[in-house]
């Protein structure tokens, strides 16, 4: 896998592309001297893992049958400084699916643990360094 990042102004911002050909925009916030036009790269991080795992629960319970209506996921991770250091990385990682439509519960746990443990890279990227944790909601 590739990506390239082209650098838009003289401060932080870049447009990055993958091999999708789909351009995302990333930046700093306005107190280093961004200007808030992209996404944080560790926000960046969290949106990947939600989608990676969005797209592995979803094509399980697809081929369960499940009539899913929407759903939603809520990522939030907690970082931690190391000492001696400016990194803050992910300690902490909660997923939150809120699920609509006519799904059996049994098979939306069976969905995610097939995701966290099986499919979904990001996930294995991710937890050697952080405690990922989930949860979901059902037509609530």
């Amino acid at each position: 896998m590739k990506v390239e990042l082209v650098r838009v102004d003289d401060a932080f911002h870049f447009e990055a592309t993958g091999v999708s050909g789909v351009t995302n925009h990333i930046d700093a916030n306005v107190e280093i001297g961004g200007h808030n036009a992209g996404a944080r790269p560790m926000e960046l991080l969290l949106m990947g893992l939600g989608g990676c795992t969005a797209i592995d629960v979803i094509l399980v319970l697809k081929k369960q049958r499940q009539l899913i209506e929407d759903l939603r996921i809520s990522v939030e991770g907690e970082r931690t400084q190391i000492e001696g250091t400016e990194m803050k990385p992910f300690r902490k990682i909660n997923i939150h699916y809120a699920f609509k439509g006519t799904i059996d519960p049994e098979k939306i746990e069976r969905a995610i643990k097939l995701s966290m443990e099986k499919y979904c890279s990001a996930t294995a990227q991710l937890s050697p360094t952080a405690e990922i944790t989930h949860s979901y909601s059902l037509n609530e």
